[in-house]
This record gives C-alpha cells, sequence and structure tokens, in this order.
C-alpha cells in the first residue's frame, strides 16, 4: 500500500492533535485531543487491512520520510517500509499496544445547531495569523446589532488588540461563542461551521475527502455547560449520546 497526498496531510494534522493514534480496519481514521476537547475524523482513500495503533505518529511519519516513494505492507506485529522497487530497503516498525492509546470510542453526536456559517482556508489562515501577531488567545463568533464576524481577542482583557473579520452567518438573536485558538488544528481547506449553544463546534469540510472536527467551546459561550461539567465532560458526553 502506498499513501496518498491527502492521507498523509490528515496523519500530519492528527498528529498536531494527539500523538497516539489508532488507524481501525477500512477507510476512516479519527483521533481525539489528549484533553478530550477536539475529536477528528478524515475519510481517506487507502482500505487499511487491519487495525493499527501507533504511540508516536511523529515518529512514523518521520520513518516514511527516510523513503522517497515508501510502500506499506501491514503484518499482524508490526508495518514493514519498503522502498518502491527497492525491496532490499526496508524499515520494521512495530504497533503499540492499543491499551495505551488515546482514541474516540464512538461517533460524536453532534446536537442541535443555533448558528451556520461557511469559512475559508484563507480567512482561516487569517484568524490564525492574527492571533499569532497580535499574541491572542481567544476567538469569538459574535452577532451584535451590526452584523456577524469572528474576533480574535483575549477575552480576559479589555484593552488588549483585536482582529475582526465578517462572516455571513445564520443565526437568530445575539451571540457570542468563544474558541481557544489553539484548538482550530485544522487542515487548510473550506469548511461549513456548525455551533451549539451546548458549546459544541462541527467543522466539516466543503472538498471530497471529507475531514471533520469536533471542537469544545469555552464554558463563558453563549449558554453554560451543564452544572460543573468541563470541555472534556462535554465531548465524552457527546461521545455517549
Amino acid at each position: 500500500m502506498k499513501l496518498s497526498e491527502h492521507t498523509t496531510s490528515v496523519l500530519k494534522n492528527f498528529a498536531s492533535i494527539n500523538q497516539n493514534l489508532v488507524i481501525k480496519e477500512g477507510k476512516t481514521i479519527s483521533t481525539m485531543s489528549a484533553m478530550k476537547n477536539i475529536v477528528a475524523k478524515a475519510e481517506v482513500d487507502e482500505d487499511f487491512p487491519r487495525e493499527i495503533a501507533i504511540y508516536d505518529l511523529n515518529e512514523f511519519l518521520a520513518a516514511l520520510s527516510l523513503f522517497s516513494n515508501p510502500v506499506l505492507d501491514f503484518s499482524e506485529n508490526y508495518v514493514m517500509i519498503t522502498e518502491e522497487g527497492k525491496t532490499g530497503n526496508s524499515l520494521k516498525y512495530f504497533y503499540s499496544d492499543p491499551s495505551v492509546v488515546t482514541t474516540p470510542s464512538s461517533e460524536i453526536t453532534m446536537p442541535e445547531t443555533e448558528v451556520k456559517f461557511s469559512l475559508d482556508s484563507s480567512d482561516l489562515s487569517k484568524v490564525q495569523r492574527a492571533a499569532s501577531v497580535i499574541g491572542s488567545p481567544d476567538l469569538v463568533l459574535e452577532k451584535n446589532g451590526t452584523g456577524s464576524y469572528l474576533t480574535v481577542k483575549d477575552k480576559k482583557n479589555d484593552t488588549a488588540n483585536n482582529y475582526s473579520l465578517d462572516v455571513d452567518a445564520e443565526g437568530s438573536g445575539e451571540y457570542n461563542f468563544f474558541f481557544k485558538v489553539e484548538n482550530l488544528k485544522l487542515l487548510p481547506t473550506n469548511y461549513d461551521v456548525n455551533v451549539s449553544s451546548k458549546n459544541i463546534s462541527h467543522f466539516k469540510s466543503q472538498a471530497g475527502n471529507a475531514v471533520e472536527y469536533w471542537i469544545a467551546l469555552e464554558p463563558v459561550s453563549y449558554t453554560h455547560l451543564r452544572a460543573h461539567e468541563t470541555e472534556a465532560d462535554l465531548v465524552c458526553r457527546l461521545l455517549l449520546e
């Protein structure tokens, strides 16, 4: 098996969410952050023949980079990586014990959403760059009397610099939904975004190869989490519903 450019990009992106990964048999790859406030899923071209647990995904990707055109052969306990056309050039990479790897146990059931909008890759890049330039940790999707905006700011400092971007959002009334910028670990593509007052958001790529992210919002958003419920509690509950 050879990994497509899309699959390699997905693996690199998922490594930024969690260095652990379990690839299930089939064509779907999913991951969950260690804090359990980000869940991601991607459909890929390859059909993986068995379950594969990888403890250090960055190490695995580095192993693949040793080859110009790596070919993967999945055995029961390890994957044999060889150079295409040169089987003598090989690396045996052993799987991890699945019990020590963090992975989503089931699908998330997204609750009813109050706000929907589209986010293209250029606007996503602008938001992420602005957060880096002005050193702001928060992103708020807000609507007031003049329109809807994505605003990069520090919610704990009213006098801190901020950057705003108009968005064409569908949703009635006024709202403020807060994200942590560090949680927006998204592949650079266009997304349809749904946001729920249950403090969960869903980003789904508009491209043919579907990539999806479920990202917990901050508790100071439009409505509050259930009593004493943390971001991690929220995602865990949605995984079970």
